[in-house]
């Protein structure tokens, strides 16, 4: 994978000069870049890092003279920083909150790509194909006593069950459990739970009796370590992919991920050239680390909304399941202050 990253950094350099000339300026877009430096941080989403630090790097290479720093504290820990002043740029795999906004600063919400979240058990195990959304909410939510294969269906064996999961500080756990569970944060409390991935990847990896879910991209970097169960919404069992994703068909556990980015910072030109970067350039780059670009119709929505400097959500102060970023930007754009900062 880093091989052929690298070899789009001629491409993603001409696709960067040309939006440094589309951003104004009397400088050639060379001068621009060498001229750039500073400093800037990232935070947030597990789930969000491997394209942000995609990015970077990338942007790095055109940009020496600025160092771009990507952390991973969970969607809920990296807002908080983010709206303490503490980052540029939030990663998030869910949308803001409400009370997290609250007395924080003004931020631009920018949809980067879409991503699954894949339901993953042993590689041993060899008697799961598909579960229903039915079932994983028998399995997942609050109170449920199911600790055996044999619960969950009749006819699987009376193994062990032990479970896997984002931890409450992650966007993925709070889009997971609203999408099962119907209530975001409402699930079971005794399971393995982390808001790093791979710590995830590896604990299932390593137990007979797992069942775990992750985001798509970590199930693709580790394929041969976990094993996929598709998920049976009511319309037939279908497995996590990009194809799945991109086509709608993958539900209920299709999501877009997103960056925000402080309004006070977006006219740092450093901050500004990175951001304009990503939008240009994550269509490239998210199949390269496992994730659904979306259409050339949403990146445009996201720049013009970038550009513009609106600030705010689309969304109602939660996740949203089924939506579609173009749909919303198209539609929606105007109706950007539901989560603004009180």
């Amino acid at each position: 994978m880093m091989t052929s990253r690298r070899l789009l950094t001629a491409t993603l350099a001409l696709a960067l000069s040309l939006s440094l000339t589309a951003c104004g300026g009397g400088d050639t877009p060379a001068e621009n870049g060498a001229r750039l430096s500073g400093s800037i941080l990232i935070d947030g989403s597990s789930t969000v890092a491997p394209l942000s630090e995609a990015v970077a790097e990338e942007f790095m290479r055109t940009h020496p003279g600025i160092r771009v720093t990507v952390g991973t504290s969970g969607t809920g820990g990296g807002f908080a920083k983010f709206f303490r002043g503490e980052t540029d740029i939030s990663d998030a795999s869910r949308p803001v909150k409400p009370g997290e906004a609250a007395g924080g600063y003004d931020f631009i919400e920018l949809p980067v790509a879409y991503d699954g979240i894949a339901i993953v058990t042993n590689p041993g195990n060899d008697f799961v194909e598909c579960l229903t959304v039915e079932e994983l909410r028998a399995i997942w939510e609050p109170g449920s006593a199911v600790d055996a294969w044999s619960q969950v269906r009749t006819g699987f064996p009376n193994r062990p069950l032990s479970l896997y999961g984002a931890g409450t500080d992650s966007g993925t756990y709070d889009y997971f459990t609203e999408a099962i569970g119907g209530e975001e944060g409402a699930s079971r409390a005794d399971f393995t739970a982390s808001e790093d991935d791979n710590v995830l990847v590896q604990g299932v990896a390593g137990d007979p009796g797992a069942l775990g879910f992750i985001p798509l991209a970590y199930y693709e970097a580790n394929r041969e370590r976990l094993r996929l169960v598709g998920v049976d919404d009511g319309d037939g069992c279908v497995p996590a992919s990009a194809e799945t994703v991109r086509d709608g068909s993958y539900t209920p556990l299709s999501r877009p991920i997103f960056i925000y980015a402080r309004a006070d910072r977006a006219t740092d030109p450093a901050v500004r050239a990175f951001v304009a970067f990503y939008l240009d350039n994550a269509g490239v780059l998210a199949p390269e680390v496992g994730y659904v670009p979306l259409s050339e119709a949403g990146y445009a929505a996201a720049r013009e909304r970038f550009e513009a400097g609106t600030t705010g959500s689309v969304f109602a102060g939660g996740s949203q399941i089924g939506v579609t970023i173009e749909d919303l930007l198209g539609s929606g754009a105007e109706a950007d202050t539901a989560v603004a900062p009180q």
